[in-house]
């Protein structure tokens, strides 16, 4: 029973939007060609062509009263912020002309049904109900009588008792067909206000763009912070160590000095090796000066786990390469914490249009992504590129990761 009242809200709230629209569009429409004597009213008039973006806006809103989920905006995001980039990018929109479509279809059509609508079903049969409180309003049956609904003829208690209980039973009937008449009404709307798939289509790929533009952003971060890193800190860091190397050298050997100078020549030096293990796992300054094939053969020399690396490889786009590089990494990571693994095998190729790489170890087996293992990650990472990674580890083993990125390689390096 509740969502045929939502229904009979969404009717009513029809009704109270589509009258104040009627005047508002009757209005403007008015003043814009009075003022288009005088010019003015050339840019009212095209103003006007935009008054069904907040029809449609509220639409989509009231739709959520008698539909399971809402109704998706058809509208993109401007690519410059700004009113004229908005203006104009709407103009050219077709759900712009669809949604002015529909304000005037409900400004002179769907309101007025919904008002008739609402009438028969919800007015009359509360007029009927209200019988008993007309009578007593009017002085019960001394003051002469009431006619509910202009229908028929009340003067006394039980009379109205008995309009009440038809009018109640009248109105539980009639929220069926008013239930089926918001449905059909709600399907107007969507019809009109819902996104076409091409534009459907335009809003996954602006999407598709943002996120790429949001992982080169970052990418490109990571290689600030390595570049200043290593030019930065780590240079200080090496000066540090050299100038409290020279300073052992003057301290008095076996003195308090020399072993505290030793100390903290030895803290510096760890401290160095972390910063380079550090720098390393931002981004690997193999992986930008010799390539994806040369950077897997790096990740599984300092894997813990013996590795066998069989990558054949061309240069191919950085963000492709980034991608791969750590996602390899990320399983060697899982290999050495989880597996148990003796052996683990990474094979990488180029081929038909698109990076294949299979990292396989001989572990126990039972990996599973969603529980945490950062692999979920790296899947969206390479979604962005409209790679694929997958994951079989059934229980004793082994497990196999693997990853296809859809690229073209590199042109070679101009000789010089």
């Amino acid at each position: 029973m509740k969502h045929r009242w939502r229904a009979a809200a969404y009717v009513v709230s029809g009704a109270a939007v589509g009258a104040p629209l009627l005047v508002a569009l009757a209005g403007g429409l008015a003043l814009g060609l009075a003022a288009s004597l005088v010019v003015v009213g050339i840019p009212l008039l095209a103003l006007l062509a935009l008054a069904g973006v907040p029809v449609g806006a509220l639409e989509r809103r009231r739709a959520l009263l008698v539909r399971p989920g809402p109704v998706a905006s058809p509208h993109r995001t401007p690519d410059a912020p700004g009113l004229a980039a908005w203006l104009r990018l709407r103009v050219r929109e077709q759900a712009t002309w669809r949604e002015l479509a529909y304000a005037v279809l409900m400004a002179c059509v769907l309101w007025p049904l919904d008002l008739a609508v609402a009438a028969c079903t919800l007015g009359l049969p509360l007029a009927l109900a209200a019988a008993p409180a007309q009578l007593a309003l009017t002085g019960g049956p001394d003051g002469g009588g009431v006619r509910p609904a202009k229908l028929w003829f009340v003067e006394s208690y039980p009379a109205a008792c008995g309009t009440a209980a038809l009018g109640l039973l009248l109105l539980a009937v009639l929220l069926y067909p008013l239930g089926a008449y918001a449905a059909a009404r709600a399907a107007v709307a969507q019809l009109l206000l819902a996104p076409r798939e091409a534009e459907t289509e335009a809003r996954l790929a602006e999407v598709t763009r943002s996120r790429a533009r949001l992982v080169a952003a970052f990418e490109a971060e990571r290689r600030r912070v390595e570049r200043d890193l290593h030019d930065g800190a780590q240079q200080r860091l090496v000066a540090l160590s050299m100038g409290l190397g020279l300073a052992r050298l003057d301290a008095e050997p076996g003195s308090p000095l020399a072993d505290r100078l030793a100390a903290a020549h030895e803290e510096a030096d760890r401290v160095l090796a972390e910063l380079r293990e550090l720098i390393r796992g931002i981004h690997p300054r193999v992986l930008a000066d010799y390539g994806l094939a040369a950077a897997v053969e790096d990740a599984a020399d300092r894997s813990p786990v013996p590795v066998d690396t069989d990558a054949d490889l061309p240069r191919l786009p950085e963000p492709v390469e980034s991608g791969a590089y750590f996602a390899v990494r990320e399983a060697l990571a899982n290999v050495a914490r989880h597996s148990g693994a003796a052996r683990a095998e990474v094979h990488a190729r180029y081929a038909d249009g698109a990076l294949r790489v299979r990292v396989r170890d001989d572990g126990c087996g039972g990996a599973d992504p969603a529980r945490g293992t950062g692999l979920t990650g790296l899947a969206d990472r390479l979604a962005v590129l409209d790679g694929t990674l997958t994951v079989t580890s059934p229980p004793g083993g082994p497990t196999v990761l693997s990853l296809e990125i859809p690229c073209d390689p590199m042109p070679p390096a101009p000789a010089a």
